[in-house]
């Protein structure tokens, strides 16, 4: 596309420039604001990850007592079910993300009596696994939709700042440049008009 280099062009360019020079710095708050919440999301996610290797390694302690014993380890998984899982969408610098609410869990009965004393410590250990597990999915997704949301905002900063604004104060500067060299042409013609 060609630039009309006339006044009224110019008044157009100016205008854009100073549209895109107010927009700008809510852009970048934005993209600070985001940059900030995913960190947070990041270092969430992060400690979330460190409790299921503590439980983990917690867990460590009851392999011996496990393995020596008869029962059945994949129905003893089965003991401990999710019933209901509460999460909700919040509004964070204007994307919406997940947010861990509730985490409603069932433990079949068992007899405590006719169980090893480790069984106790197992489903424990299982349901708050099963926690950590539903917490750390959340907390991923969380993660992604914010940084998405930041790959998205920093895009327009750029556009704005890396090409708009330039690419504006470049037509004006050539627009100024032809109409005060069209003035100047003018005026020596004009003088050039009156001596003859």
């Amino acid at each position: 596309m060609t630039l009309a280099l006339n006044k009224t062009t110019l008044k157009r360019q100016r205008d854009q420039a100073k549209l895109y020079r107010r927009f700008l710095p809510s852009l970048e708050l934005k993209r600070q604001q985001l940059q900030a919440a995913w960190r947070t999301s990041k270092q969430e996610l992060a400690g979330i990850q460190a409790e299921v290797s503590r439980v983990g390694d917690d867990l460590q302690t009851l392999y011996a007592l496990i393995g020596g014993s008869t029962i059945d380890i994949a129905e003893m998984a089965q003991w401990v079910r999710v019933t209901k899982i509460d999460v909700t969408t919040e509004n964070v610098v204007g994307t919406a993300v997940p947010k861990f609410g509730e985490l409603h869990l069932q433990v079949d009965p068992y007899s405590r009596l006719a169980m090893p004393f480790w069984v106790d410590s197992l489903v424990n250990a299982l349901k708050q696994m099963v926690r950590l597990r539903v917490q750390m999915d959340v907390a991923r997704q969380r993660t992604e939709a914010l940084g998405a949301a930041l790959r998205r905002v920093t895009q327009r900063v750029n556009l704005f700042d890396k090409v708009l604004i330039p690419k504006a104060e470049e037509n004006i500067r050539r627009i100024v440049i032809f109409l005060s060299d069209q003035e100047r042409a003018a005026v020596v013609r004009s003088k050039i008009a009156k001596s003859r």
